[in-house]
This record gives structure tokens, sequence and C-alpha cells, in this order.
């Protein structure tokens, strides 16, 4: 999903590739490649700017050791390998954030005010976060308070229907009412968590926005999460900062980052709210919602890979004890065909395998396609 974005890392890397300093003159054209593939991949001009100043700042004059010890190893570093050390940490800056991305109320229920325009995955994104919030021992409740888009609330309802977790409505009311009768209904049910799905339109209007304050005032809600579509490019910035200016937003939700986004939001979207990356979808089961991890962010836009990210996913489809058994059986030599189709299903439930690859290190890739 970011090969728009790491094809001039890759470039920049591979102009510095021999030398042992970077100066001015030799910088210079690593950081044009670099700006390219960040323009190519629609992060906001400005949001540019700052991250190459930042760079730039940090590289010039930096002698680089050729030779360093590591794990009682001698390894070779070039000045191209030290440029891309700087841009991770300044990848990894730029879209890091101190404060939780989620606030629960010490007392009482906590509150997650959904928002975003129609089409952004707001409703799957509802469920997911549910079913995640579930799994950290959490008793959330949906609340279908979209009653402008035709079948949200059914949508919805099914939704929470196949993960086990109540959905909230109330036909014919408006979503202002609706919201602030949830608190009750919360009570009843002794759930810990309630999580507003509010309406979207095609495009920022006034009365969306209205709407949008006026289920805030009535709930109060600790978070309110903005979810966004990765693929909308350049678009994202004006969105995301109108929606922040009118109410807040206190973190961010990108999705469809499976599919073609060239990955700018990513690295926009985070300067430009001044909220945290909350969490990333990457398809559109109710599994895949991730918390969103900096570091993996930016070691996947350098074609690093996310190895941490891959051992979360192992981790979630694994039956650990199996495990050991299938590896005892394998080792005996009773591994048999339909053990093997049962690990082939096993990593089908851990998405595409495209997803999979692009995790892994480009050096690993073409070490595991040659093996």
């Amino acid at each position: 999903m970011f090969d728009a974005l790491t094809k001039g890392f890759r470039e920049a890397q591979n102009r510095l590739a021999g030398l042992t300093e970077l100066t001015e003159a030799n910088i210079k054209p690593a950081l044009k490649e670099v700006r390219q593939s960040l323009l190519e991949a629609d992060v906001e001009l400005g949001v540019v700017k700052r991250f190459l100043a930042k760079v730039e700042e940090k590289a010039l004059g930096d002698t680089v050791q050729t030779r360093i010890r590591h794990g009682g190893e001698t390894h070779r570093v070039t000045a191209g390998e030290q440029f891309i050390s700087i841009c991770h940490s300044e990848l990894v800056s730029m879209m890091s954030d101190e404060r939780e991305p989620l606030v629960m109320a010490a007392i009482g229920i906590t509150g997650i005010m959904m928002v975003g325009l129609q089409g952004s995955g707001k409703t799957t994104s509802s469920a997911k976060l549910a079913r995640v919030l579930e799994k950290e021992g959490r008793k959330p409740l949906l609340v279908a308070a979209d009653m402008q888009r035709p079948a949200a609330v059914e949508q919805l309802q099914i939704l929470g229907e196949q993960l086990g977790i109540p959905v909230f409505n109330i036909p014919g009311a408006s979503p202002v009412d609706i919201c602030r009768a949830a608190t009750a209904e919360a009570r009843k049910l002794g759930c810990d968590v309630i999580i507003y799905d509010t309406a979207g339109r095609l495009a920022i209007d006034e009365p969306l926005m209205q709407e949008l304050g006026q289920i805030k005032a009535a709930v109060s809600p600790q978070n309110v999460l903005f979810v966004i579509d990765a693929m909308i490019g350049q678009d994202a910035v004006q969105t995301a900062r109108s929606f922040n200016e009118r109410l807040g937003v206190t973190g961010v939700i990108l999705t469809k980052l499976d599919g073609d986004a060239r990955g700018g939001a990513a690295l926009s979207v985070r300067e430009v709210t001044g909220a945290p990356i909350a969490f990333i979808g990457l398809g559109e089961t109710a599994d895949k919602l991730e918390r969103f991890r900096p570091e993996g962010m930016a070691s996947r836009v350098l074609g690093m890979g996310d190895i941490v990210g891959l051992i979360q996913d192992f981790e979630e489809v694994v039956d650990k004890k199996k495990a050991e058994a299938d590896a005892a059986r394998l080792m005996s030599g009773e591994f048999t065909f339909e053990d093997f189709l049962e690990q082939v299903r096993m990593i089908q439930k851990m998405g595409s395998l495209k997803d999979l690859i692009d995790k892994i290190p480009e050096g690993e890739q073409i070490s595991c396609f040659q093996n």
C-alpha cells in the first residue's frame, strides 16, 4: 500500500550508497527523491516541507561510522543507511503521540463518538472497535444514530448480531434523542462503553456539523474518533481540519489501508489534527482493525516490513497448544496433509497474502521466495 512512498526512500538510499558522509551536495538529490514520492503519495505540502527540513537539519554534516559492532559482529554502514535511519526516526516522531489514543472513564461509562464522511467506513469501524474493546475485557454497546443513510441501522444491527454485541436504536427518533437515551440502556445491560455511530454526508455541510455538535453536547463523550478513508488523499487534510475545528477530534481511525491507498493520509492527518492515530483498518472483516503503531508504519513506509505487526497477526489466530503439538508431530515425521491444510487455513485467517508479505522486510521476502 506504500509503494509510492517506499520507491522514493529507496532511490534516495541508492544515491547515497557507498558514501561515508552526508553533505549538502549529496543530500539534496536524495531529499528531492523523497519529496517527489511524498507528493505523489498525496502527503500534504506543508507536512512534506516540515519533514524534509527536519531530515536535512539532522543529516547535514553527519559523519557516518563505516563500521559498527553489534552482537559481537562487525557491520559496514553507508551514508544511505544512516539517511534512512534519520528518516525512520522523523517518520516515527511525525506520527507519534504521547497521549493515550482512547481515554477510558475512571468511573462510569466511557463514551466514544464516531464521526466522519459517508463512505469512510464509520459503521464497520464502530463494530470492529467494539470487538477490539470486548477482547480487552470491556462490555460495549453500539448505538445506531445514523438516521440519514438508508439501511445504516440495519447494517450495524447485523454486525452487532454477528459479533454478539448489543445494538441500540429508537425507530423514528432523532439522532440526539437516540444517543441521549443510550446511557440508560447501557446501565440496564451492564455495559461500560458506548460507541455512537453518527451520520455522515458525502461532503461537509452545516446541518451535519450542527447535528454532531448537538450529540456531543448531549452525551459528553470522552472520545471523538474521526474515521477517514486513507484513499481520499489530499482531501483528507481539509476534511480532518474541518472536523477537528468543530468537534475537537481526540483520535483518528484510518480505514482502507489495505486497498490502493497511496499512504499520504497516514503521514498528514496526525500533524493536521494534532490528535493521535488510534487505529488502522486493513480489511472488511471484523478482525481487521489494529491499534496504530508509528514504528511499524514507519518501517513499512521505508520498505523495512513490520515484524512486530506480523507476530501480532499470528497470535490473533494461532492456538499455542495446538501449534506446539503440530511442531512435535512435524519433528517426529507424523505431520499429515490434513495438518498442512490446517496451517494454510490459519494463514488465510491472518488476511491477504499481499498484506502479510508487506510486513516482511524486503530482503527477507526475497529469501522466502528463493527458498
